[in-house]
């Protein structure tokens, strides 16, 4: 189907960077689902993701870093989806070199590749790109301005698949919200610390959910398994344009139609958690990343262009999340 001169009648190949991850073992289990007959490949350093076999797939160690042995691993893909990142705005300040090889020197190795093949390529990027946006509902064609390092090296990454994808390969570009939520990989669930799942943890641990200063800052929060759908639907409409042989990037906004302050979110589990019959304390703290984020009161975000072009939709809410884990955990 693409440069690599895949006949379009052969079952598309599909490589996942990163794919040891909380987003990115999700996305080859719902590729699975939603395509069995496609080819998986799945990569990741196991820097912090740790899944090593997701179905009948076994996740190999390749490093984006290594730009030779990465194309070894690569070839023959028609869509490479490009998750593996030092995503942590704490873990890149406190790893600048290996956020700037893995963010920025890795996507570039894997847009060169689908440069020099023809794969088309998903490469996500938080809001923290934006910095402190000044205007709402945001979009992904919002002037970039990031904060701090780990925003700082997202853009160059843009910016590169951006360069390598004009006139080359398709390329989906990604502006997520806030993750939370988990989901299950064979017999173990796979999840991470971002905030809502940083503060259910607290509350099932018996310690207060701790909120950053001011505690009026807002962010959209978003479910992992509607960002992994989202996906999905990014590689069939892939599919589509490689063959069309369309080239170049389009943006889409991965978010919800939830917006709260952080202490908002805060109070919220701590009210249905009293419905179970668990008290929590809600503590509001010094913020240690002060002037590294934004404190805007308002984060609303535009997915028009995910529900119309790829047909998508926000199936999960922090609330029915929260009480699912309450169920779960008192079972």
């Amino acid at each position: 189907m693409t440069g690599n001169g895949s006949n379009s009648d052969d079952p598309l190949s599909i490589a996942v960077t990163g794919a040891a991850g909380f987003i990115g073992s999700r996305v080859v289990d719902r590729l699975q689902h939603a395509h069995p007959d496609w080819e998986l490949t799945a990569i990741d350093n196991f820097y912090l993701g740790d899944v090593r076999e997701i179905g009948d797939v076994t996740v190999e160690h390749v490093d984006v870093r290594d730009r030779d042995r990465l194309a070894d691993a690569l070839a023959g893909a028609d869509i490479v989806m490009h998750l593996a990142a030092i995503s942590g705005v704490d873990d890149a300040a406190d790893n600048p070199d290996l956020t700037y090889e893995t963010n920025v020197v890795g996507t570039n190795n894997v847009a060169w590749f689908c440069r020099t093949t023809g794969a088309a390529m998903v490469f996500p990027f938080s809001m923290t790109v934006l910095g402190d946006p000044d205007s709402f509902p945001i979009t992904a064609e919002q002037p970039r301005d990031p904060m701090n390092w780990y925003g700082r090296t997202k853009v160059l990454g843009e910016q590169a698949v951006e360069t390598y994808a004009d006139g080359a390969f398709p390329a989906h570009l990604f502006l997520k919200s806030n993750l939370y939520g988990s989901h299950e990989v064979g017999d173990r669930t796979v999840s991470k610390g971002t905030v809502i799942n940083f503060f259910l943890g607290r509350l099932f641990a018996d310690e207060p959910l701790t909120v950053y200063e001011p505690g009026t800052q807002a962010r959209n929060y978003i479910h992992v398994k509607d960002v992994a759908r989202a996906y999905v639907r990014s590689a069939e409409r892939l599919a589509e344009q490689l063959a069309a042989g369309e080239t170049g990037v389009e943006r889409y906004e991965i978010a919800s139609d939830e917006d709260p302050s952080v202490m908002t979110v805060a109070e919220r589990i701590q009210s249905i958690a009293g419905e179970y019959g668990i008290d929590a304390d809600v503590e509001l703290v010094e913020n240690p990343r002060a002037g590294d984020e934004t404190l805007v009161s308002e984060f609303s975000v535009d997915t028009a262009a995910a529900r119309e072009t790829l047909g998508w939709e926000v199936r999960h809410s922090i609330e029915a999340t929260v009480r699912d884990r309450l169920d779960r955990h008192l079972d």
